[in-house]
């Protein structure tokens, strides 16, 4: 698994990837904030592995989005996360196969969803 590297800036804050891609956050207007970042990757990571299972059985869906939403617990903390698809089913499908792919891949294959589910350990060093 790849790794991000956060830092400080003089325009706020920004996270770059192994292969340079660059994503600005902060709490400005026009910039995500790292909660948003959480929920971006929860909907790109369910949407980028549902895609390309229903076009391979031959159902490219005509649209196909997410919205994903929290709820907080506390100030600190997320009590729950949804994530509601928005779709436009091809002519003449019934939906089953999409509804199968999607919650498949909610229950199985999106490291996200499932790690943010499992409670994931996220540990902390110090300096080095």
């Amino acid at each position: 698994m790849g790794s991000v590297r956060v830092e400080r800036t003089e325009d706020g804050f920004v996270a770059r990837n192994e292969s340079g891609a660059e994503i600005v956050m902060g709490s400005g207007d026009g910039l995500f904030s790292p909660v948003e970042l959480l929920l971006a990757a929860v909907g790109g990571c369910n949407i980028m592995t549902v895609e390309p299972l229903t076009a391979k059985r031959g159902h490219r869906l005509a649209r196909l989005a997410v919205e994903v939403s929290a709820e907080k617990e506390s100030p600190t903390l997320l009590r729950s996360v949804t994530v509601t698809y928005d779709v436009e089913l091809p002519p003449g499908d019934t939906g089953e196969i999409f509804e199968a792919v999607a919650g498949r891949v909610h229950e199985r294959h999106c490291t996200v969803s499932r790690s943010l589910q499992q409670g994931t350990e996220v540990r902390l060093v110090l300096g080095e």
